[in-house]
């Protein structure tokens, strides 16, 4: 049986710059024909950004956390902003060892093996399809939710625009529309992706820039809802008072910070592969955290923690806190806000493309997946295929989803804490491996390739764990059950237990990768 390298005019690359081999083998990384170059620093932060979609995250996040932590939500955010850091700093060193478009499944797969690569990847895969899928549902939301405000200012029936969400035919419908769109613009150049992200993500971060500055001037002028001084107790996370308050916290920043990765799924087509995606990494994080807090501090201060009318503790106003805030503090131009999270959710919707995609194409190329995913676009050089099947998967699964039970599919997005747990982890954990004759080389090569990515992948173990027994209670999520366990446990075991069984059919089917032959295991050396 033949493995996709045949295809290839190029040889593999030698091992990687100081690494040797560890199982026999010199199957190391190879060149997969995209487009290399095409991506510069800034174009990178910008798609890493758009990945995490802070508009979109914030609007739904505001509001659960300050019900957790009341004016400590600062302190959450920087707390949670810790493990991410911690865990980044580990993507960087592995990406400058090792630039692959594979990023979890090849460096994992490199540290530990072909089975544990695999699952790696495939946490990577199942995360980021569950986010597609619930990306194009809150871009139909917003999209109604604009077009019933722009109706309401002529005289319109806004209402009757709002309710079209509701319909499951016009919701899935115009939900395929927007993943098809994504999906055109991702399947082009790289070019064609930052073209479009520099007008979407620089437009929503001056929206949320201009939001922050005019909630603190009505604060200064006496104006806002329930004017509260900004203190440093805010920033303080041993204020919050319960351990399971800052749980549930962290468990917030997985979602309000997930999505900078994307910027090392770029790395054969950065400029500078070895340095550019982690430094983009860092940045891209660095940058998120900051605008979190400012906006945060921005509504606390207008609005307060009470439950009464748009303070933040109002649990009426939780799901969608930018929609209510938009108006007392933006007046005339509220309608901004709503046009600012829409284009959040689009723009991450096209740039979270690039990760599942360049991941499957990494597996199609190593021949831990079918030949047919290594397809590269030859007029593009884009992972065209992959790119494809990744948007089939995430339009079935939504339009399916979305008729069986609004409450299974938002509580699979529930699932998506513990997805992100489980490849991040694995893979801070793989950096801590793969350097571990470096660890005592030097000061710094013992915090960037043992501490950071170790207390990083350390967190998010336990973050894991606590999970996934707090989920097996049937009140977790939505409160369904089956047999008496809860949901949200139940789709994480079936989403975790089906790449195992994928696994075993493609062990079966194409052995070489699980023999080593295709990407062998290896260490860095000292």
């Amino acid at each position: 049986m033949t493995h996709p390298h045949e295809h290839h005019t190029e040889p593999h690359a030698p091992l990687t710059t100081a690494s040797a081999t560890v199982d026999g083998t010199e199957a190391g990384l190879s060149k997969k024909g995209l487009s290399a170059g095409s991506v510069g620093l800034i174009g990178a932060i910008v798609i890493g950004i758009s990945c995490i979609a802070p508009a979109y995250t914030l609007t739904g996040a505001l509001g659960p956390t300050v019900a957790e932590v009341g004016t400590q939500l600062p302190a959450i955010f920087l707390l949670g902003f810790i493990p991410m850091l911690l865990v980044a700093f580990g993507y960087r060193e592995l990406n400058s060892a090792m630039p692959d478009s594979g990023t979890s499944f090849t460096w994992a797969t490199r540290a530990f093996g072909p089975w544990l690569g695999w699952m790696g990847g495939w946490g990577l895969i199942a995360a980021t399809v569950v986010v597609l899928s619930n990306l194009a549902g809150i871009a139909v939301e917003f999209f109604y939710l604009a077009v019933s405000q722009v109706v309401g200012f002529f005289g319109g029936d806004a209402a009757a625009v709002a309710d079209l969400v509701g319909n499951p035919f016009v919701n899935v419908a115009t939900c395929l529309v927007f993943i098809l769109g994504a999906t055109l613009i991702s399947y082009r150049d790289m070019q064609t992706t930052q073209k479009v992200q520099y007008w979407l993500v620089g437009f929503q971060l001056l929206v949320m820039i201009g939001f922050g500055v005019a909630a603190f001037w009505h604060v200064a002028n006496g104006t806002a809802f329930d004017a509260t001084p900004v203190e440093l107790s805010w920033f303080n996370p041993f204020e919050i008072g319960s351990f399971s308050a800052v749980v549930a916290g962290l468990s917030v920043s997985l979602f309000v910070f997930w999505g900078w990765d994307v910027t090392l799924t770029m790395n054969e087509e950065t400029k500078g592969s070895r340095t550019t995606p982690g430094r983009a990494a860092t940045l891209t994080v660095t940058i998120v955290v900051a605008i979190y807090l400012f906006v945060a501090m921005g509504s606390l201060a207008f609005a307060g923690v009470g439950t009464e009318g748009v303070g933040l503790g109002n649990e009426e106003i939780q799901e969608n806190a930018f929609f209510f805030l938009a108006g007392p503090i933006l007046g005339p131009l509220a309608i901004l806000m709503s046009l600012a999270v829409l284009s959040s959710s689009a723009a991450s919707l096209q740039s979270t493309f690039v990760s599942p995609a360049r991941t499957l194409l990494a597996m199609g190329h190593y021949g831990a997946l079918p030949e047919k995913f290594a397809r590269v676009s030859p007029r593009f050089f884009t992972p065209g295929y992959a790119t494809v099947v990744a948007a089939i998967v995430a339009a079935v699964f939504y339009t399916v989803m979305r008729f069986v039970s609004e409450d299974v599919l938002w509580d699979t997005i529930t699932t998506l804490g513990m997805m992100i747990c489980f490849y991040y982890g694995i893979t801070a954990f793989a950096c801590v491996w793969y350097f571990r004759k470096t660890w005592f080389r030097s000061g710094r090569d013992f915090f960037f390739r043992l501490f950071a990515p170790f207390v990083g992948g350390l967190i998010l173990s336990v973050l894991f764990f606590t999970t996934l027994i707090d989920s097996m209670d049937p009140d977790y999520g939505s409160g369904s059950e089956i047999g008496g366990v809860g949901l949200v446990f139940v789709l994480g075991m079936v989403i975790l237990l089906t790449g195992v069984v994928i696994m075993f059919w493609q062990r079966w089917r194409r052995p070489a990768y699980f023999r080593g032959e295709t990407l062998s295991r290896a260490v860095a050396e000292e």
